[in-house]
């Protein structure tokens, strides 16, 4: 498909170093993640489910990676498994309690604001049958668990709440939603954390109450193709991949050992300085917002409060598609989204912006930057160079006073 470039494209010259603000897409691989990928794949190939020594130094490797993974995450190594993606943990996560539960009931509880692999997976279970409540968030965001406590009925057998948004970087009330349903212990609560490692606010979205937790490799420098499904244990959960047995016969197919050991790696690497990193990133987002503050015609929607995670800064221009801004940006060597890239070609308002009642002009111009704590004060100041000829471009031609 070819791209038409906006006209404004030519209001700017020169090339400038790379600036990338689209972190919560997907990071670079770290470099230490991407020697021991290829160090696992030219000297450890075995299959992990092999009998012979090739196979038992595999599975050796991969049992180590999950000890890992789960010391990092103060859990057991034996709740912890390996999938494909983030994606796939959500869609494990749902259809798969949603098919162990279904005797005891059909009744499923999300949000409005959930990443696609969330609120898709619950419309196909709604098509299947199963009744669904969808709970409306405030003008940050977030869900009111008061919200969530008329909902749960008898028939509740899932609550699914993201613990940090994708597109504007909500913490959800994820403490709170847990002490309403330490009065329902039979409910299966799934949180989706691919938004929250690392952004020290852990304690915050994973609590004792959660069931099921899905994370995503490539959001915390790992290589793609890898996603984990935290499973508390004794919780019920059916396959959704039948096949050879592996990971405990909960899902089949052959381990992606290069990357898995990667993950555990990248992980490590990527929690080490979390505290650190999260202020890094907060520097650079309040760099940012103090020059957006007060403009005419700009609407910030993650603003710098305990509300949002540092590392997600989601705003619109009026008068501008969001398209458009990230491809004029781009002209100019800096990187950002249009909210969720997961879905941004497709063109449609954010999801999150929309629940939230923001007008469709507004919503559909809004861009995403998301930070990494490579980014820095003088990449900050650099896009707000950028931007700022944007913004007099458009404030003029649209009277912005």
């Amino acid at each position: 498909m070819i791209i038409k470039r906006p006209s404004l494209w030519s209001f700017f010259r020169g090339e400038r170093k790379l600036i990338y603000f689209d972190n919560s897409a997907t990071t670079a691989v770290y470099p230490a993640a991407l020697e021991t990928y290829d160090k696992v794949t030219k000297d450890i190939w075995g299959n992990p489910s092999s009998l012979h020594k090739m196979g038992d130094r595999s599975h050796q490797l991969l049992e180590a990676s999950r000890k890992q993974i789960a010391n990092l995450l103060n859990v057991k190594p034996y709740e912890i498994f390996f999938t494909s993606s983030g994606s796939e943990s959500d869609n494990w996560a749902i259809k798969g309690t949603a098919l162990a539960k279904k005797e005891f009931g059909n009744h499923i509880i999300t949000s409005s604001v959930e990443h696609a692999a969330v609120s898709n997976s619950v419309r196909a279970l709604e098509n299947l049958g199963f009744r669904v409540t969808v709970l409306p968030v405030d003008k940050n965001g977030q869900v009111n668990p008061e919200d969530l406590k008329e909902a749960l009925d008898k028939e509740t057998i899932l609550v699914s709440i993201m613990g940090v948004n994708n597109e504007i970087g909500t913490i959800q009330p994820i403490k709170a939603i847990s002490k309403v349903l330490e009065n329902y212990p039979n409910v299966t609560f799934h949180v989706d954390n691919v938004q929250a490692l690392g952004k020290d606010v852990w304690d915050e979205v994973f609590t004792d109450r959660v069931d099921l937790m899905s994370l995503s490799a490539h959001k915390f420098h790992a290589p793609r193709g890898v996603g984990i499904l935290y499973k508390k244990e004794g919780k019920m959960i059916k396959p959704l991949i039948d096949g050879g047995g592996q990971e405990k016969a909960l899902r089949s197919s052959t381990e992606n050992l290069p990357a898995i050991a990667a993950t555990a790696k990248a992980m490590r690497l990527y929690l080490a300085d979390e505290k650190k990193n999260a202020e890094q990133e907060l520097a650079v987002k309040n760099k940012i917002v103090s020059y957006l503050n007060g403009k005419p015609g700009i609407h910030i929607f993650s603003p710098i409060n305990d509300n949002f995670v540092p590392s997600i800064l989601c705003f619109s221009l009026e008068g501008i598609r969001g398209e458009t801004l990230v491809h004029t940006l781009e002209s100019e060597n800096i990187y950002v989204s249009t909210t969720s890239a997961c879905s941004s070609r497709s063109g449609v308002e954010s999801g999150t912006l929309n629940s939230m009642k923001v007008d469709d002009d507004l919503a559909t111009g809004a861009i995403r930057l998301s930070f990494d704590p490579s980014n820095t004060i003088e990449e900050a100041e650099q896009f707000i160079s950028v931007f700022d000829k944007i913004y007099k471009h458009f404030a003029e031609i649209n009277h912005l006073k």
